[in-house]
């Protein structure tokens, strides 16, 4: 990879000297909430403010009633859960599908920040896929795009070789898209190594949860990259991506929530695929505290055995939760 036109490309696509050093410094700051319960943080050095909480898209999508889902859409942004989350493959395209459709009803569009993200990493098939997910999601564009599942460790050199970047330059020059980011949740190096391309990143998504606090933790070889240049942080997987922990009773859903509101990040995407789910979550944020050192260290030293060893955790250490569009684009079986 010591190729001159690579290198010539990076340093174009930066455009802008990397920011100042911001280690040591807090994260976020949290902002009153707009027309809800959800208060708002920085998305980086965007400018923009987005709700601490993001709907996630996949959960959204799966209730078989879409009436439901309508609703579920609507109530959180009433409510100042104002960040939504989808992906161009999730659910074959349906979960994009719906809440495109909740967002062109009563002006919703226009009180959401709407991110999805892109699975291709060559130019043709992300520009293609940018023009289903703004066809899909009834809008004129995405406010932030972002690469979907950057899990494997030869996926910084795809998107450099195979055009990725260039479409996503492209499409922002078009205004199409504003801001641009990317996704994964296998391993902090592979996000380095993305980190590592100088590439304008406007956001950075990874699982943030109080298992990941002790075991190839996002949360410490990350997130601090991230904050001294100024790109936002979105967390996911607050409960462990499959609530596992939460079935085996070793943590509670309010103790995720206190540990992934505690920490720097610019938003958390939450899976809520119920009334139910949607109005739990608000009730844990209107009463949060943020979490103290001596009360992470009490749920820290709980949790030792159990933490350790990723047994819940295994997005990082098997390719269950990995998308078979991603697994095929590197030749494993989908």
């Amino acid at each position: 990879m010591n190729d001159p036109s690579r290198r010539r490309f990076l340093a174009g696509a930066a455009g802008l000297p990397i920011v100042a050093s911001l280690q040591g410094q807090p994260g976020p700051q949290a902002q009153p909430a707009i027309g809800g319960s959800v208060p708002t943080r920085e998305l980086g050095k965007t400018g923009v403010l987005v709700s601490a909480l993001g709907l996630g898209g996949h959960h959204q999508a799966r209730p078989k009633d879409e009436s439901e889902s309508l609703r579920i859409v609507h109530t959180a942004i009433d409510n100042g859960i104002t960040f939504m989350d989808n992906a161009w493959d999730y659910h074959n395209g349906r979960a994009e599908e719906v809440m495109g459709k909740a967002l062109a009803m009563d002006g919703y569009r226009k009180k959401a920040f709407l991110m999805t993200k892109v699975c291709d990493r060559d130019y043709a098939g992300a520009m293609q896929q940018l023009e289903d997910s703004l066809r899909r999601l009834r809008t004129d564009v995405i406010d932030l795009w972002q690469f979907h599942e950057c899990n494997y460790f030869n996926d910084p050199e795809f998107l450099v070789e195979k055009g990725g970047l260039r479409a996503a330059l492209e499409a922002k020059k078009q205004g199409k898209v504003r801001f641009i980011g990317f996704t994964g949740h296998k391993h902090p190096r592979i996000h380095r190594k993305m980190l590592a391309l100088q590439f304008p990143w406007d956001a950075c998504q990874m699982p943030i949860n109080i298992m990941d606090h002790s075991f190839e933790s996002f949360r410490h070889e990350v997130v601090a990259e991230c904050q001294r240049r100024g790109i936002g942080v979105i967390g996911m997987k607050g409960c462990g991506g499959d609530g596992q922990m939460l079935r085996d009773g070793v943590v509670t859903v309010e103790e995720c929530y206190r540990y992934f509101l505690s920490q720097p990040t610019s938003t958390q995407v939450v899976g809520l695929a119920s009334m139910e789910d949607l109005n739990r979550a608000l009730a844990i944020m209107r009463g949060f505290q943020p979490m103290t050192e001596q009360e992470l260290s009490t749920l820290s030293g709980r949790l030792r055995e159990v933490s350790g060893d990723g047994r819940y955790e295994t997005f990082k250490t098997t390719q269950r939760f990995d998308a078979g569009y991603h697994r095929k684009q590197h030749g494993f079986a989908s």
